[in-house]
């Protein structure tokens, strides 16, 4: 999972690179982050419950062939087509990989500690996510040839990965035998838990969707709007931006590890919030120290709503509907990662960056607040759904 979605948002310090080299605006460069996760999101929509029918290994060596595959056309990538492809090719990898490695996180899971196998699983997501923008970022600075060569460790790993996978001898499937093939199995469907469930469930997702669409936010436009906030500049600055925002996150997801998913949930819907506010107040006051504090609020709310609302997902899933459940709750956050940044890159070319950003983060604050007052509102769900 770590090496799979590693190269997934390794692009995203090196768009101003390509910006420059093919003569690209800010909505180009959100259309190709979009882009990316658009294919994540049909992933998710017809292959969501692959898992669940073939079992996790085979969709993981699938999905890892096709990202390293995706990186490697990155590498080479001779215009905007190409690159494009690429990163098409590595969002529906992505959303096979994430699906996937869960389910086989969940299925090692020992003792039915349903807390224990979601922070596994966001933590290495998190984790996995911060690594490739940072070592693309740095070698980016500092190694010749950028474009090329910032893809090269993704490249490597993928390949070690891929070859480490097939030495595994086959998995037996702990899922109940699937139903038979039709063409309607590979329809798009949302998977939806029993009624008295769909509650803490939805508000999970929509925790997911406002982590998306603030980390979107940096993945995306850092380097274009950090040129007027702080006075470092380059692919290493906004990558590491990008990874201390996942590593952090990861780091926070380790501290309440302990938290019931309500807290987690609620806490960190607040921090974006508040992320928001201190974003828009320093369109104006330009501080380093206000951006840093912003960077911190954000990661500190991914976190929490991350690990709350995944937490969610394991306590409502009978294991027949993990792969669907999980695709869904992913779904939903792909949502908050494409239409809000699409967006806001259509706002920036027609009314300027800080205009755009200043719509952007009162959206997003207004909609998780909501969303916390909902949370507070809504029972506590006590135990994990049984087998």
């Amino acid at each position: 999972m770590c090496i799979g979605v590693m190269g997934t948002a390794l692009a995203s310090p090196l768009y101003p690179l390509y910006q420059d080299r093919w003569d690209l605006n800010a909505s180009h460069i959100t259309q190709l982050y979009v882009a990316y996760m658009a294919a994540g999101l049909t992933g998710l929509l017809f292959l969501g419950r692959l898992s669940d029918m073939k079992g996790f290994m085979p969709v993981l060596r699938t999905g890892l062939i096709l990202v390293t595959s995706g990186v490697t056309l990155s590498a080479f990538a001779w215009d905007v087509g190409s690159f494009l492809f690429s990163r098409i090719m590595i969002g529906m990898a992505s959303s096979m990989i994430v699906t996937s490695a869960s389910i086989g996180l969940g299925q090692f899971n020992r003792g039915g500690d349903v807390q224990r196998a979601a922070a596994t699983t966001s933590l290495m997501l998190a984790f996995g996510f911060g690594l490739g923008p940072v070592v693309g970022g740095l070698i980016a600075q500092w190694i010749p040839n950028p474009l090329f060569s910032s893809y090269l460790p993704s490249m490597v790993l993928g390949i070690l990965a891929i070859y480490a996978l097939f030495q595994i001898r086959p998995i037996a499937s702990k899922q109940p035998v699937p139903q038979k093939n039709s063409w309607r199995t590979w329809m798009p469907r949302l998977t939806l838990p029993a009624t008295h469930l769909r509650r803490p469930y939805l508000i999970g997702c929509l925790s997911a969707c406002c982590a998306f669409a603030m980390f979107s936010l940096f993945a995306s436009l850092a380097p274009s709007f950090m040129a007027q906030m702080v006075p470092w500049h380059g692919p290493a600055t906004s990558g590491l931006s990008i990874g201390i925002i996942l590593f952090l996150s990861s780091g926070f997801q380790l501290l309440i590890r302990r938290w019931p998913a309500k807290r987690s949930v609620i806490v960190g819907l607040l921090s974006f919030t508040l992320a928001c506010i201190a974003l828009l107040i320093n369109l104006w006051a330009s501080s380093s120290l206000l951006f840093i504090v912003c960077v911190l609020l954000t990661a500190f709310g991914h976190g929490l709503c991350m690990y709350g609302g995944m937490s969610i997902v394991q306590r409502v899933s009978p294991p027949h509907q993990r792969a669907g459940l999980t695709s869904t709750y992913l779904i939903t956050g792909y949502l908050g990662a494409i239409l809000p940044i699409l967006g806001l890159g259509w706002l920036a070319d027609h009314l300027g960056l800080d205009q755009g950003l200043m719509i952007f983060c009162s959206l997003v604050a207004t909609a998780a607040l909501t969303v916390a007052v909902i949370a507070y509102l809504t029972p506590v769900l006590h135990k994990p759904t049984s087998a």
